[in-house]
């Protein structure tokens, strides 16, 4: 292993971007356009190496709707076309025919194999005051080959996701009794069907299949496809929902403004009303049990379920903060987002997931010049979307440049979302039932914020 590389460069710090998706490729191509010079650090092996990894999945949003602004700038003069606009692309689409063109054009400012292992300040751990602002942050670098490096940043803005910390089984946030020892058969993605080693899984199988938003229904949709096939039959899935059912379990149908959005939640109640899938609500789990090769699942209230050869776990994802424990950041309790956005997005407060758009305002910490973005800003938060993420960057590299008439200027539309309920007050077995008619996404709604013509919507 050779020695820890710590040179400090000789010109001003570029901008550290953690991580090359589509949400901290933008913000370089924002960086850019702004004349800021960024530094995009990717653990995995290529761009958007998160999204490969649910490259089967087909996205709710077009392509209008998932194509960053000042990325297609920066693509255009190398002949890039960009997709049909109307059409749904699959992660793997997104990940090949934007993310890596795009991070082809920024080059050397994307580096991969590059992990980030701690953030700080130059000489300042969180205890300091003295100087801090004025010290560039250090970030720490483990790459592919096993060789360290620090880095200074005059900024980071941290776009690295929450794909790599998916939630556990139990209800109570921690790993079910048993979890870890079942790891055999447990899987907290969505199955991709078309593999044949996962379809060998599946088929002719009892799945368990837990959580309520996009994720479980695309799940359920997959499974009901595969019983239905030649080599399908028998195979079932068993819907573990935290909650009851009601008027809008199954997100917006028909009302949604994002209508493959809308027709998941239809594919995933079709599942269920043909007979494919079981779903049993108020569930939460606290122990997974052995019953020979299969797995039986126990409730808190002392239910037990019928035994089941596969778990799919869906349950959500949550923030890695653990490399940025040296920073001072403000961050809600609860949801682990930003203070500032956390009202916006806290499921116990809200029935849908409708967001004001935002940016710098709403993703600024105590610490400054550091920001968290993208789906990593919603902490625990479901139903993000892609286009909030691009207006969060927008709005940064603003502020980075000077421009803060151009930073606090929030001009987006979004549409509905179509997911209701989500963690605490919206797990509660009573919750669905409770609402009324077709639930609160029945009648979807349009927010603008802003002034002049509003972007388009869209999201992932």
């Amino acid at each position: 292993m050779s020695a820890p590389t710590t040179d400090a460069p000789t010109t001003a710090p570029p901008t550290v971007v953690i991580g090359a998706g589509p949400v901290g490729l933008a913000a370089a191509a924002h960086l850019v356009e702004r004349g800021l010079e960024p530094l995009v650090l990717e653990a995995g092996p290529a761009a958007g190496a998160a999204v490969r990894e649910w490259g089967h999945i087909r996205l709710f949003s077009t392509w209008a709707e998932l194509v960053d602004p000042a990325a297609e700038k920066l693509l255009a003069p190398t002949g890039w076309t960009a997709p049909d606009g109307a059409t749904y692309p699959t992660g793997g689409d997104w990940a090949e025919r934007y993310l890596q063109p795009l991070a082809g054009v920024l080059g050397e400012r994307v580096r991969l194999g590059a992990r980030v292992t701690g953030v700080s300040r130059l000489g300042r751990d969180r205890i300091v005051d003295a100087d801090r602002d004025a010290q560039p942050f250090t970030v720490h670098v483990t790459h592919a080959d096993g060789t360290e490096e620090r880095l200074l940043a005059r900024a980071v803005i941290d776009a690295s996701g929450t794909w790599s910390t998916p939630s556990p089984i139990g209800g109570d946030g921690l790993p079910a009794l048993g979890e870890r020892a079942a790891a055999d058969r447990v899987s907290y993605r969505v199955p991709d069907l078309k593999d044949p080693a996962v379809r060998s899984r599946h088929a002719g199988k009892r799945t368990a299949v837990i959580g309520s938003g996009a994720s479980a229904f695309t799940a359920l949709a997959a499974l009901a496809d595969l019983a239905t096939s030649e080599d399908g039959a028998g195979t079932h899935a068993t819907w573990i929902l935290r909650r009851g059912i009601g008027g809008s379990t199954f997100g917006g149908g028909e009302a949604d403004q994002l209508p493959a959005r809308g027709a998941l939640g239809l594919a995933a109640k079709a599942a269920v009303d043909d007979g494919h899938a079981d779903a049993v609500t108020g569930f939460r789990t606290t122990a997974v049990e052995r019953a020979g090769e299969q797995l039986v699942l126990v409730a808190e209230d002392g239910r037990r379920l019928d035994p089941v050869d596969e778990v799919v776990v869906l349950t959500g994802l949550r923030p890695d903060l653990s490399f940025l424990s040296e920073l001072r950041l403000g961050l809600d309790e609860r949801l682990q987002a930003p203070l500032e956005l956390a009202p916006l997005i806290d499921p116990n407060v809200h029935s849908c997931g409708t967001v004001y758009p935002h940016g710098v305002k709403e993703l600024t910490h105590p610490e400054k010049d550091v920001y968290l973005v993208g789906m990593k800003s919603y902490g625990r938060a479901p139903t993000f979307l892609a286009m909030t993420g691009y207006e969060q960057v927008r709005s940064i590299a603003a502020a980075l440049a000077g421009d803060q008439e151009a930073a606090e200027r929030v001009e987006l539309t979004l549409p509905e979302t179509g997911v209701c309920g989500g963690a605490g007050l919206f797990d509660e077995p009573e919750a669905a039932t409770a609402e009324s008619g077709g639930g609160c996404c029945a009648a979807p709604a349009t927010l603008t914020i802003g002034t002049g013509v509003p972007a388009a919507s869209g999201g992932c």
